[in-house]
């Protein structure tokens, strides 16, 4: 079974995209192995590094100690989390010149659905090919394209031949492309998920899709039948984007030591839910909930959310919210990471009596992000953050620490 549709899909992923702009913007680190994430003495992770790192082991996640150990003549460097942003949006103005339908999935990769652009700008694949070249035109850095049927092929498709390939799967070939490639390309399958399916004697998608539907779901349950289909090429998911909502917005840290002093919690979550605060405004977006995740010294992890009285994207409120549901939870406890989420998502509606009395606040906060746009997130800081660095923008988790549109600094796949 095969699936047959039209080439209109395109997922484009810029190439090792932190190291990529550090190289970009310092030339002489051209060539060398770059890693992005900060002090490699640190508990932290690497965001991700240059090619020439990746030849020694290095990959995106790998903590910064194991990295210099592979690669001690590594280049480390912290994670500019603000540059980074202000790259991407670059990036998406480019792609958004050739169709509205982008769905902008993380800081450094996009679909794009170009069905209704092709008389303007040619093919998907012409189209293809003049991303790549646009984007080095307006930034000087590289991306890698996959054109498809659907998301699916495309994501895998993108991934093949990097940096800076293009890949093009023609309608009907879904599943040949599939076949040879190892299971863990596919969408859905994880560490476990692997290691069952390797049980199973299936190590490439060709072999998973000619297992019988019936034995995945004995094995998987509901999941077997999903990834069958997903083995396959069938991917109906579509690209959401051309003013489409995120669902949240978060930002997380872990401490270089674990922490017990509640005044550097309280300062810690301050830092986050600036953060959070400012991409909510950015985005032109209000948050119903306020969520926080702490993990303590254990390893134990827990979250806990509450409503807002009214929907908001000012600090102050938010940051009251994850004060009031963090105190419990890190009493007589050493804290590892601490992070703050703002979810139910909403366009501001017509102004409330509580939006007439924050609006001198409002103004305050207005001017601040405009000094921040300017000369960058750390131009302006609140006093009580003085006694302490903000935490590092991360980029997005591996497990989609934001969904939705709105970009948040993450920890970057091997792209």
């Amino acid at each position: 079974m095969t699936t047959v549709g039209r080439l209109h899909i395109i997922h484009v992923d810029l190439d090792a995209f932190f190291a990529a702009v550090e190289q970009r913007d310092r030339p002489e680190l051209r060539g060398k192995p770059v890693i992005v994430g900060g002090d490699p003495r640190s508990r932290g992770v690497v965001s991700t590094c240059s090619y020439e790192a990746r030849r020694f082991g290095v990959h995106s996640a790998m903590p910064l100690r194991t990295a210099l150990g592979l690669c001690p003549q590594g280049i480390f460097l912290p994670v500019d989390g603000a540059k980074y942003q202000r790259v991407s949006r670059e990036v998406m103005a480019v792609l958004r010149r050739f169709t509205p339908a982008v769905e902008q999935v993380s800081i450094d990769e996009a679909f794009l659905d170009v069905a209704g652009s092709e008389a303007l700008f040619g093919t998907a694949p012409e189209i293809g090919r003049r991303i790549k070249t646009e984007v080095v035109a307006a930034t000087e850095l590289t991306v890698s394209v996959g054109v498809a049927t659907n998301k699916l092929i495309a994501k895998v498709a993108s991934d093949l031949r990097k940096p800076d390939g293009l890949v093009v799967v023609q309608p009907g070939e879904e599943a040949a492309f599939l076949a040879p490639l190892e299971i863990r390309r596919l969408w859905g399958i994880g560490p476990k998920t692997a290691e069952r399916l390797h049980g199973l004697g299936i190590r490439t998608i060709g072999e998973l899709a000619a297992l019988p539907v019936e034995t995945l779901a004995r094995a998987l349950g509901d999941h077997g039948g999903t990834l069958h289909d997903r083995a396959l090429g069938i991917d109906a998911d579509p690209v959401v984007g051309g003013g489409e909502a995120a669902k949240s917005v978060s930002h997380e840290t872990t401490f270089a030591v674990d922490v017990t002093d509640p005044a550097e919690i309280e300062r810690t979550l301050l830092a986050l839910t600036e953060g959070v605060s400012a991409r909510l405004r950015a985005a032109g977006l209000r948050a119903g909930t306020v969520a926080v995740k702490i993990r303590d010294s254990q390893f134990r992890t827990v979250t806990r959310q509450k409503h807002l009285p009214e929907p908001s994207d000012l600090t102050e409120p938010i940051w009251r919210t994850a004060l009031e549901l963090t105190r419990p939870e890190v009493r007589g406890k050493k804290i590892r990471l601490l992070g703050v989420a703002a979810t139910q998502l909403g366009q501001p509606e017509q102004t409330t009596m509580f939006e007439v009395v924050e609006s001198r606040q409002r103004r305050v906060v207005a001017a601040t992000d405009a000094v921040r746009r300017r000369f960058g997130d750390r131009a302006v800081t609140r006093a009580s953050l003085l006694h302490r660095p903000l935490p590092a923008p991360f980029e997005r988790d591996p497990a989609s620490a934001v969904e939705g549109r709105v970009g948040v600094p993450k920890v970057e796949d091997e792209g």
